[in-house]
């Protein structure tokens, strides 16, 4: 016959090897988890804040071209400005003070896609990645009796997304090719510019 201290050892029940090892396991995939939620959440931030600084571009430059209307036309043909574009269109393109007009604009939106929005030890590394800028005219401007049409002017901004996502539309072709292969990286935004006539008679 068991006494009482016999009894009361016989009653308890501590927690086996294999309890605290499956516990273990469950914990660790919950934290693995919590990893690979943080990792696409840091992705989501950085996609965010490129698009934030890109749409800072577009609208720099839309409201230049939109200041400077008379001289729409002098904004086109400049090529790609920003990423790998060291010597366009200025002659010095980290000093644009010789210039004026459309010239000054294009240096300094040149300037700013390059990232010179921060810098570190005298690189630049704001902006976003590889970003490249575009101006192409979709709507010659007309004057002419009878026709009397706007001008229509686009301006995009292009650059290199983290992860896969739809292609932009073929219109939208500022920075193709650019960016590799797969164009699902590329990203794209745009927006237009009207020049109205101010005498059509």
């Amino acid at each position: 016959m068991l006494n009482t201290s016999q009894r009361r050892r016989a009653s308890q029940h501590g927690t086996s090897l294999v309890e605290v090892l499956v516990t273990l396991v469950i914990l660790a995939f919950g934290l693995l988890g919590v990893a690979g939620l943080q990792a696409k959440m840091s992705l989501a931030e950085m996609e965010s804040y490129q698009r934030s600084q890109a749409l800072l571009a577009l609208t720099e430059m839309t409201e230049r071209m939109s200041a400077n209307a008379a001289q729409a036309t002098s904004y086109l043909n400049q090529g790609t400005l920003g990423t790998g574009n060291a010597a366009q269109p200025a002659p010095q393109p980290t000093n644009c003070n010789p210039l004026s007009g459309p010239a000054l604009d294009l240096c300094q939106w040149n300037i700013s896609l390059q990232g010179a929005s921060e810098q570190k030890s005298a690189a630049k590394v704001g902006g976003t990645v590889g970003a490249v800028g575009c101006i192409t005219q979709v709507q010659a401007i007309n004057t002419a009796l009878g026709a009397c049409t706007a001008g229509i002017y686009r301006v995009s901004v292009a650059w290199q997304g983290l992860n896969p996502t739809q292609a932009p539309a073929l219109a939208l072709a500022c920075g193709l090719g650019s960016f590799g292969a797969d164009e699902r990286y590329r990203r794209v935004i745009a927006t237009t510019v009207t020049v109205g006539t101010r005498a059509c008679f």
